[in-house]
This record gives C-alpha cells, structure tokens and sequence, in this order.
C-alpha cells in the first residue's frame, strides 16, 4: 500500500510545474487517505494558506497545517515517502516538506474553506478572516513591513467574501488589538 501511495502521489504531481499547485494536490492527497482511515483532516495555515489566497504572490517553501491526528498525519505522510527531521517531514525526490505546528485553529467557529482540486481530492484551509488576524498581529505588533503589505493586498482581493462581523469581533480580543486597522481598510476598500 505504501509503495502504491507514494506511486500515486508521483503521477498526480507529474508534469505540474506551479509550485503551490504541487503543495495543494499533495495536500488533498493526505487529506483524502486521512479522511479514508476516519481521521479529521488538517487545515492548511501560515504561509502556504497565504500563498494560495494571495494567488502565488506570496510563496513559502512549507505546507503548514493544524492537524488535531497527527499520529494518521505521519502514518500518511510515511507511506508516501516522507522522512521525519526535527519538526519537518521531508520528501526529497519531490521537493516537498510539511510541518504541523497546530493542533487546531483559533475556535471550533473558526471560518475555513474547502477546495477542489478535481477528480475527488479536496482540502481545507483556514478562512481568510483567520489568516489576515494572524498577519495584521505580525504588521502591528512586530511592525512587519510585508506582513502589512500582504493584509492589504489580501483585503483588496477578497473584501467582497470577508465575514468583517467576524473579523472585527476576532480583531477586539485583547491578544489581537488591530480592530483599528482593519476599521480602516475596511473604509478604504469600501466594504
């Protein structure tokens, strides 16, 4: 089964050039076995998940995921081929690494999007709202230059689909304090 999986992840990879298409599908692959052994599935977060919704101007070289099994995670993630080192599971012949740093992410109510990537394979990845909390902490809170340029950028690209209820609610919390700053980009992208 191992050898037939990691088989598999190779030709579904084959031929695919864009480097976050390749994270994604492999993603959706893991997801898809996880989801087969009755397992939840991880949640795509940090940079990858900010790769796919700022459409590829921001990359990472790393798939990031909350994952509550990490146990079916690296069982998965083993039969396909990848090596454990440190806090990484690596694939050298395919140039991919993941690690899951979370077990879970920020609230059950958490917001999350599910993607098709076609022929059955789908995978999670943390609400927008949720990804722009995180990166506006880094903005203000470690005056992060990029991190500021990757919320606007983010804002002007999905504002029609944010839930700002839920945004500027998460933003109030104490540990987050950037409701301000979302109050602005909100009128200034006029949603």
């Amino acid at each position: 089964m191992a050898q037939l999986d990691s088989m598999k992840v190779e030709n579904l990879l084959a031929g695919v050039e864009s480097p976050l298409k390749r994270q994604l599908l492999l993603l959706a692959f893991v997801s898809q076995r996880m989801k087969e052994a009755g397992s939840q599935v991880p949640v795509l977060i940090g940079g990858c998940a900010l790769a796919y919704y700022s459409r590829e101007v921001y990359f990472t070289t790393d798939i990031d995921l909350a994952c509550a099994d990490r146990g079916a995670l690296d069982n998965v993630l083993c039969s396909i081929g990848f090596v454990r080192e440190g806090r990484y599971w690596i694939h050298q012949g395919m140039n991919l690494m993941v690690e899951a740093p979370a077990a879970s992410l920020a609230g059950e109510d958490a917001p999350r999007e599910t993607v098709e990537m076609g022929d059955g394979l789908e995978f999670s990845v943390i609400g927008i709202e949720d990804l722009l909390i995180d990166r506006m902490n880094a903005c203000v809170h470690w005056n992060s230059t990029q991190e500021c340029e990757m919320v606007d950028l983010l804002i002007s690209m999905w504002s029609a689909e944010i839930d700002w209820q839920y945004l500027l609610a998460r933003a109030e919390k104490p540990e987050n304090s950037t409701r301000a700053r979302f109050d602005e980009l909100r009128k200034l992208y006029g949603s």
